[in-house]
C-alpha cells in the first residue's frame, strides 16, 4: 500500500530571536514579529517531516503533503518541507481561519486532510514552539476519529500498522495502532535533514495549493477566532524582579554559616 502522509507544519517566530527584540501587543493580544528576523518552521514540525521522509525512504514509495495554516509568509515553511523532500504543499490562507485556538486550528486542518483525500497517516510536531499547547495533533485525531500516538521518538509503518516509540518521563513505550492514524513526533527522533541548494531551488519552483475556509466547506463559526473554545484573557511579558545579597563573613566557613542562618530564617531550609 502506497502511503499518503500529511505533515502539519506551523510558522513560528525564530527561537533565536534576541529577548530584547521580543514584543507583545497587549491590546491586540498578539506577539509582534521582530523586525528583520524571518519566522521559521516550528522545530518539532520539521522533525515530523523528517519522520515522514524516513518512512517513505524505507518503503521506497509514498506521497508526503506538507500542510500549514497561516498568511502568505507561511508559504516559506511549506517550501522548507518541500526542499527537505516532501512532494506537495497546501496552505490554508484565509483571515476567517486565523487567530483560532488549537481546536479551531485542528478543525481547519482536518477539513483540509479530508479534502486531500485517502490520507493514511498524519504527522505533527509534539507541540508548536511558540505557544507550546501540544494538543493540535491529538485534536485532529479526535475529530477524525483515528487512533493517535503522542510524543514519539521513532515511527515505522508495516502492513497497515504504524508502530511508534513514545517518550515517557523515565522510559520508552512501544505502541502499535492500525492506519489511518495520527502521530506526534518529538526531538528524540533526531535532527531533520538540511535541504541543499539544488533542493531549495527545486522547491522554490513548486506550486503550493491555497485553500480558503469556503474551499474547506467551513462556516464562519467553525474556524478561526469565531470557532475557538479558548478565550485568551491577557497576553503580556511578566515583570521579573531579582534581588542580590552578598553574604558577609571573614572565612568561607563563616559565610556558609551566615548563608544557612538566612535560609533558615526565610524558612527555605
Amino acid at each position: 500500500m502506497a502511503l499518503n502522509i500529511v505533515c502539519c507544519v506551523k510558522q513560528v517566530p525564530d527561537p533565536e530571536t534576541p529577548a530584547s527584540a521580543f514584543r507583545v501587543d497587549e491590546g491586540a493580544k498578539k506577539v509582534v514579529p521582530a523586525p528583520g528576523i524571518a519566522p521559521v518552521i516550528s522545530q518539532f514540525d520539521a522533525i515530523a517531516v523528517e519522520a515522514a521522509l524516513r518512512i517513505k525512504d524505507a518503503k521506497g514509495e509514498g506521497k508526503i503533503t506538507v500542510l500549514s495554516l497561516g498568511p502568505d509568509s507561511a508559504r516559506d515553511v511549506i517550501k522548507h518541507g518541500l526542499a527537505m523532500g516532501a512532494d506537495e504543499g497546501v496552505l490554508l490562507n484565509d483571515q476567517a481561519l486565523f487567530d483560532g485556538d488549537p481546536f479551531a486550528t485542528a478543525t481547519a486542518l482536518t477539513a483540509a486532510i479530508k479534502k486531500i483525500g485517502d490520507v493514511n497517516l498524519v504527522l505533527c510536531g509534539r507541540q508548536a514552539v511558540d505557544w507550546d499547547f501540544g494538543v493540535t495533533g491529538l485534536a485532529i485525531a479526535e475529530i477524525l476519529g483515528w487512533p493517535a500516538i503522542s510524543i514519539t521518538k521513532s515511527v515505522t509503518v508495516t502492513d497497515g500498522t504504524v508502530r511508534a516509540e513514545r517518550v515517557l518521563g523515565d522510559a520508552f513505550e512501544t505502541v502499535e495502532v492500525p492506519l489511518p492514524a495520527v502521530v506526534t513526533v518529538s526531538n528524540e527522533l533526531g535532527e531533520p535533514r538540511y535541504p541543499k541548494l539544488p533542493q531549495i531551488m527545486a522547491a522554490a519552483r513548486k506550486q503550493v495549493t491555497v485553500w480558503t475556509a469556503a474551499d474547506l466547506g467551513l462556516s464562519p463559526d467553525q474556524a478561526g477566532r469565531s470557532g475557538s473554545r479558548l478565550n485568551l484573557e491577557r497576553l503580556f511579558i511578566p515583570q521579573v524582579k531579582s534581588q542580590c545579597e552578598f553574604i558577609e563573613g571573614d572565612t568561607p566557613e563563616e559565610m556558609a554559616k551566615n548563608l544557612a542562618r538566612k535560609l533558615r530564617e526565610a524558612k527555605l531550609i
